[in-house]
């Protein structure tokens, strides 16, 4: 069985390195898997996204809407934009953090409330929401850089088929060696919330 993972975020924010921990640890548990991000806004601060297929065998990255096992959406608002990828039953990671569009900083639109209830409750299908504010609880433990960390270890703790040796192996492979163990501990504090 395939599992697909899709994320969403907002340029500059380490979607492709996320992307890649991911890939590799999927990798490193014996899947075959397929990946790609798209990230030609990432300059502008625009939405990027990305998709991570594994399994025994994966012909494609792509992933279609409401057929995502998983969303890991690294921005509040991009959550709410690639929620129609998730499937019935299906699981999407929020990092609460908001990072405010240019449309809503020169005022012209408004920054959507209650983000998480509208992507739990659209009433067509059971979607399962794991939120958490991954800026702040990186700003705990003092780096900020370790937010994608943080929902990593959340993903980790929703895809049991990767034993979490291959998480830290891939996390160990891209990040770098002096930050490895606070990376490591934000890794290990994603998979405890839920």
């Amino acid at each position: 069985m395939v599992k697909n993972i899709m994320l969403g975020g907002v340029g500059g924010q380490g979607l492709v390195m996320t992307t890649a921990i991911i890939s590799e640890a999927a990798f490193l548990a014996g899947f075959d898997v397929k990946t790609n991000d798209v990230i030609g806004l990432s300059q502008r601060g625009g939405k990027v996204w990305g998709s991570v297929r594994y399994g025994e065998e994966v012909f494609s990255p792509n992933i279609a809407p409401g057929r995502a096992d998983v969303l890991l959406a690294l921005e509040a608002l991009e959550g709410l934009r690639w929620s129609g990828f998730v499937k019935a039953g299906g699981v999407v990671i929020l990092n609460t953090a908001k990072i405010p569009p240019v449309p809503v900083i020169t005022e012209k639109a408004a920054y959507p409330e209650d983000i998480e209830g509208l992507i739990a409750g659209d009433g067509q299908r059971a979607v399962e929401v794991r939120a958490v504010n991954a800026l702040e609880e990186a700003r705990k433990l003092g780096n900020l850089k370790v937010v994608n960390m943080v929902t990593i270890g959340m993903l980790s703790a929703v895809l049991e088929d990767i034993p979490v040796d291959c998480w830290r192996q891939a996390i160990e492979a891209h990040v770098p060696e002096k930050t490895l163990a606070l990376n490591l501990k934000a890794f290990d504090l994603g998979r405890e919330i839920r």
